[in-house]
């Protein structure tokens, strides 16, 4: 009778399955990694999850639409600062650019660091609420019981009106949420008070 042939062995299979396993293992932690700087991004640029978004510039025209603008603030507890709006809602048309500011205030007795998360609501609209300037793109110091007026610029994109889902939308709320931040290992850009402030 003719001999069987021998069955391979698979010491060589195994040590290609061991190491695809290992390397798909490092792939997927590193998507981990990754996955948080690239949703970041992926929110500001698409206004996804009511993330509003960054403009350099104001729109060409404004529109007959109105809309209320609410300004909602909240402080981390860890946080010893106060923070509110000056003023707790404004009505602008959209395409119109409007200037409003926020009070920070230092209540303890030391140099605190903090920097702000931010949304919009309802979260779809987060796609056409535009930012021109805003105190949240850089961390904030304050000494011991100082306070001081941060400026956010900002339009309510005229293309929301091409949107058949949020033509209902009258009123936007936009909201702040300060969180204690470390001390930088280099000193950082804080915005600075305004010394005049922009008709409202």
């Amino acid at each position: 009778m003719p001999e069987r042939p021998q069955a391979s062995k698979p010491k060589a299979s195994n040590g290609l399955i061991a190491v695809c396993c290992v390397a798909f293992v490092a792939s997927m932690v590193g998507a981990a990694y990754a996955a948080v700087p690239l949703y970041s991004l992926f929110c500001k640029v698409t206004g996804f999850g009511g993330t509003t978004r960054v403009a350099e510039a104001a729109p060409a025209q404004t529109i007959d639409r109105g809309f209320e603008v609410r300004f909602d603030s909240n402080i981390n507890p860890a946080l010893p600062w106060k923070f509110e709006p000056e003023q707790r809602s404004v009505t602008v048309k959209a395409g119109e650019v409007r200037t409003v500011y926020y009070r920070i205030t230092n209540l303890s007795n030391e140099t605190t660091y903090a920097s702000a998360a931010y949304n919009v609501t309802p979260q779809e609209t987060g796609a056409y609420f535009s930012k021109i300037q805003c105190f949240c793109f850089t961390s904030q110091s304050l000494a011991p019981g100082e306070s001081r007026e941060l400026p956010v610029v900002f339009f309510v994109d005229p293309a929301i009106d091409k949107v058949d889902y949020l033509r209902g939308v009258k009123t936007i709320t936009l909201s702040y949420t300060y969180y204690p931040a470390k001390p930088p290992a280099t000193p950082v850009a804080t915005a600075e008070p305004s010394k005049t402030k922009p008709q409202l």
